[in-house]
């Protein structure tokens, strides 16, 4: 604050030193200073920093949660690309695919926990290791069990779904703490909006994989397009761009809003 008052003061005393000086050897001084034109006198009263015409940039927020979120979003989709692309070479490949396919999708789950739960509790370190770190130990898990060969099988396709619904749900905590711990914030419903959005399309997803709706009523039908797993994979996306606009949100909040 003392350098926002004194550079304004000393720049306006240097400028009425300088309009003091006479330019020319007609122009008397003292008389000027006599009559006492006030025109020539400055107010060097200290000035706010509001007043000045000094502007304070931001400091933007950190990044790195939002990147969490975008690789872990990249690597699930790419991850399920090669599966379904190359998973008819052999059935070697195929189990292998599929693992690695699951373990993309429990690796989403827990990147889109970063930027809500960072920048909902930015000044509270210790609840972010502790939601950050429980999705984490959940996650690894969940992929340690799915990379069981015998957790790969139709049998056990209930229970990995039992396990990403499991990994959803833990947000409900995190989910409640933030929005009352900014229950003032103006931009906590579009926020709340847009993740309410994200857990009915990750929900609907899950119900149409386990379901197997449409192709158990009609098998063959929807073999080439339609069927359970494609739609599935359309909710997953549809929620992972859901999530990305409160991400936006978060992030935008933060960037105008520290602690």
């Amino acid at each position: 604050m003392a350098s926002l008052i004194e550079v304004p003061q000393v720049l306006d005393l240097i400028a009425f030193i300088t309009r003091s000086f006479p330019v020319s050897g007609n122009i008397n001084v003292s008389q000027d200073l006599v009559l006492g034109t006030a025109s020539n006198l400055i107010d060097l009263k200290p000035i706010t920093a509001s007043e000045s015409d000094i502007t304070l940039t931001e400091t933007p927020v950190t990044r790195w949660p939002f990147y969490v979120l975008l690789a872990g979003s990249m690597f699930c989709l790419l991850s399920s690309s090669i599966c379904h692309l190359f998973s008819c070479h052999s059935h070697r490949l195929n189990i292998m695919l599929m693992r690695m396919d699951y373990t993309g999708i429990a690796i989403m789950i827990i990147a889109t926990f970063f930027p809500p739960v960072y920048y909902s509790f930015p000044c509270d370190p210790q609840w972010q290791f502790i939601y950050l770190g429980g999705i984490t130990v959940l996650g690894l898990f969940t992929i340690v069990t799915l990379l069981s060969p015998a957790m790969s099988t139709n049998k056990f396709r209930p229970f990995r779904a039992l396990l990403f619904a499991s990994m959803g749900l833990f947000g409900i905590v995190p989910g409640t703490h933030a929005a009352i711990a900014n229950w003032s914030n103006p931009r906590r419903n579009i926020a709340l909006a847009y993740e309410f959005a994200t857990s009915i399309f990750y929900i609907t997803g899950v119900m149409f994989y386990v379901s197997r709706v449409p192709e158990r009523f009609k098998p063959g039908w929807f073999d080439l397009a339609g069927h359970s797993h494609q739609i599935f994979h359309v909710m997953v996306v549809m929620g992972a761009l859901a999530h990305y606009g409160a991400s936006l949100v978060f992030l935008d909040w933060r960037n105008h809003q520290s602690c």
